[in-house]
């Protein structure tokens, strides 16, 4: 166990953080002024509503292909406004909304028009088709190279390469370009407002600014600075094409710049705190900290891990670093990140190794890959630079299923449940079949129209092979489908034999009869159905249902490959927060649930599944989630919102701790966690505007409660009084 204590800031240093924390505020208030609700991570772009932007795009009006592409990223990084704040150690930013700066996307004849009617008969609103940068560069490739670099790669193997594709390395190369010109802006921004400073120290600072990207124009990083400033570059570049967010092991990346700094240069550990939150205070990509070495006989914990942690308790802005969870991991790491959760109200979030690469290993890959496997996104993991995996791109709502099921048994003179069963298990498979039929169209077209032009760049084999990470340039491809509100499905089919089967209070004919009336003038019915013993309460009749709904969307998945291109497909289960859009579009289930109302999270139980047993629930849905995992490595996350007043008691964080321990042990993948007080969260729902501070854990994502839209806000509420 490292014995690391908190770092103790200096007036001066904590003053610079306290004035990135403020500006960031402002700087949220001004997008939710002009842009609304932003229901994502608090992607950390900076609102100019005076920029625009003119494409250079073909005769349709749209941009696309690696040429286009490259041409276009020179042209805006030439064009939009540079940033220097004077409390960041860091320059740049990228403007605009979601990266919405021009029409990307496949053109009209590269769109899967063959599977339109079935993504709209099942509301498949996340199918695949074109899904982009759901994967992890391996930023030690840039760091290693630098910017200068870099383009030289790309030439080599642009000539190396003489019957690849010609455009391929030309898009890139113009992207490189691009890059060199946008940080020479930059430099002489920084000079400018050296020169024009109002005070010595004010000087100082931006004269250092200039002198960082001056030196990265030519060479690779050699400071932790440097470092940090070139992975700032990256972020937005990153950030701009498709909102691109995984960043990678965070501290090894940065642990040998820290440690040569603090021999040679001096570097104090309060400076290398300012440095990375600097880099929070540009963008809230995905990073993990801790875990394994693939051989698994050493902990990655360093002194780095720490002051990572420490940026993200001081700067108090939503950020997205993972903690990887093991047995051997460091307990004060552990201790000191719950101490922060509990003060902060959010933190980092806990990537669980025991479900994660047990689970991995079980696609016939080694143990040691699987502990490469870093937290990245809102809820996956991937090998950096190799693995091609997408996940978080696609959704199937099984209980659309369910839906089209009831209504197919309707007419049917003996309905059961285990009639409904054939007939789900046959809607299933068609919106299973569906997406990897996409996933073939995705392979064959997504190449000649949106390339992954940014990360191409930062995984090993797309600049050496000259092609794109969809195509084959990266080694390995096993491409997610997540299956969502599990709990619906399960709960309508206990409800069912429970009601109807089982104590023949109801029949089917009434059942149906309420539904239509979705519940309306059927309160008492409605209420029956909801009121049996939910998934996740104790000798719940919804948990054989769940698990067998689980084995058959797993099965579904995984005993085939993509039919023409033979792709690895892996099951995962995980909602984000579509719980609202999809329960839009679903009429009345059988578990009470009415119309048009949310359905269930990933694999979790409803809010409210414990009935009186409140005491007890954190753990009942810990097992329960964990019980439900799909078993192969993707992450099905563990939301906890706990009560501070109550946690914060003595014996507080041990209880967390063991919580999350044992949830490991169990095969558990992600752990979420808040830890608030009802008073601050219902007051903040009330009016966000008066509580423009407050970060919430939304699933895998923080962002400011401000930001979100009444609807997403409600999802943090319901779970929380739950």
């Amino acid at each position: 166990m490292l014995d690391i204590e908190k770092t103790i800031l200096s007036a001066k240093i904590r003053e610079r953080i306290d004035r990135l924390h403020s500006d960031k505020i402002q700087i949220n208030q001004e997008k939710i002024r002009h842009l609304g609700h932003l229901d994502i991570d608090d992607h950390g772009f900076i609102d100019f509503p005076d920029f625009q932007f003119q494409p250079i795009t073909r005769e349709d009006g749209m941009v696309y292909g690696m040429e286009l592409l490259g041409q276009n990223f020179r042209k805006i990084l030439n064009e939009m406004p540079v940033y220097c704040n004077p409390a960041s150690a860091l320059a740049t930013c990228w403007p605009g909304n979601l990266s919405r700066w021009m029409e990307i996307g496949l053109r009209e004849e590269n769109r899967p028009k063959h599977l339109y009617p079935v993504h709209e008969k099942y509301n498949i609103l996340q199918h695949g088709c074109g899904g982009m940068n759901h994967l992890c560069p391996d930023l030690t490739i840039g760091l290693e190279l630098g910017w200068k670099g870099l383009l030289e790669k790309v030439r080599f193997y642009k000539e190396k390469n003489v019957h690849g594709d010609p455009a391929f390395y030309e898009g890139e190369e113009q992207l490189l370009l691009g890059v060199l010109e946008w940080i020479g802006r930059h430099v002489e921004a920084a000079g400018k407002m050296a020169e024009e400073a109002e005070s010595e120290e004010l000087r100082a600072h931006y004269a250092q600014v200039a002198d960082c990207n001056a030196w990265l124009l030519e060479n690779p990083p050699r400071t932790l600075r440097q470092a940090c400033q070139f992975t700032a570059h990256f972020q937005c570049i990153d950030r701009m094409y498709y909102a691109g967010g995984a960043l990678g092991q965070m501290d090894e990346l940065f642990r040998p710049y820290y440690e040569r700094d603090r021999e040679k240069l001096g570097l104090t550990d309060e400076e290398a705190v300012w440095y990375f939150a600097s880099l929070f205070f540009n963008d809230t990509h995905y990073s993990q900290i801790g875990g394994l070495t693939p051989s698994g006989d050493a902990e990655l914990t360093s002194r780095v891990s720490f002051l990572i942690l420490d940026a993200v308790h001081y700067l108090k802005i939503p950020s997205n670093v993972g903690i990887r969870v093991h047995d051997g991991i460091d307990g004060t790491l552990l201790r000191r990140s719950l101490e922060y959760n509990m003060e902060d109200g959010t933190g980092v979030c806990y990537s669980c190794s025991q479900g994660c690469e047990e689970g991995f290993a079980r696609n016939g890959f080694p143990r040691e890959l699987a502990r490469m496997r870093v937290k990245c996104g809102c809820n996956w993991t991937a090998i950096p630079g190799v693995e091609y995996p997408l996940q978080d791109v696609t959704r199937i709502s099984m209980p659309m299923a369910l839906c089209h099921a009831m209504e197919e048994m309707k007419g049917m003179e003996q309905p059961g449940t285990e009639k409904l069963w054939e007939l789900f298990a046959g809607h299933l498979k068609v919106m299973v079949d569906c997406v990897k039929e996409g996933y073939d169209w995705h392979y064959e077209h997504v190449s000649q129209d949106t390339p992954e032009i940014v990360l191409n760049l930062f995984m090993h084999g797309p600049i050496e092979r000259g092609l794109n990470c969809a195509q084959g340039g990266v080694d390995i491809m096993d491409m997610n489908i997540d299956g969502i509100g599990l709990a619906t499905v399960a709960d309508s089919f206990a409800a069912m034999e429970q009601r109807i089967e089982t104590e023949r209070a109801l029949t089917y004919p009434e059942l149906y009869t309420a539904l239509e009336a979705d519940y309306q003038g059927y309160e008492r019915i409605r209420l029956m159905l909801k009121n049996i013993d939910r998934l996740g309460a104790p000798h719940s009749p919804s948990m054989k249902w769940a698990e067998r709904i689980r084995n058959l969307f797993v099965d579904l998945c995984m005993e085939e490959p993509t039919p023409k291109h033979h792709l690895k497909v892996v099951a995962g289960m995980f909602s984000h927060g579509d719980i609202v859009r999809y329960g839009e579009a679903l009429p009345a289930t059988p578990n009470g649930r009415k119309a048009g109302e949310p359905i269930s999270h990933s694999n979790e139980p409803d809010p409210g599944f414990a009935g009186g047993l409140h005491t007890f629930a954190p753990s009942l849905k810990a097992n329960t989630v964990a019980r439900l995992q799909p078993g192969y490595g993707n992450s099905s996350p563990l939301h906890l919102d706990v009560d501070s007043s109550m946690i914060t008691k003595e014996g507080g964080v041990e209880a967390l701790e063991t919580l999350i321990h044992a949830h490991n042990h169990m095969g558990g993948t992600l752990i979420n966690l808040n830890c608030l007080t009802k008073e601050r969260l219902l007051k903040a729902h009330a009016d966000p505007a008066s509580d423009p501070d407050l970060v919430v854990r939304v699933t895998g994502y923080s962002a400011f409660f401000s930001s979100l839209s009444s609807k997403y806000r409600q999802q943090i509420v319901d779970r929380f009084l739950a």
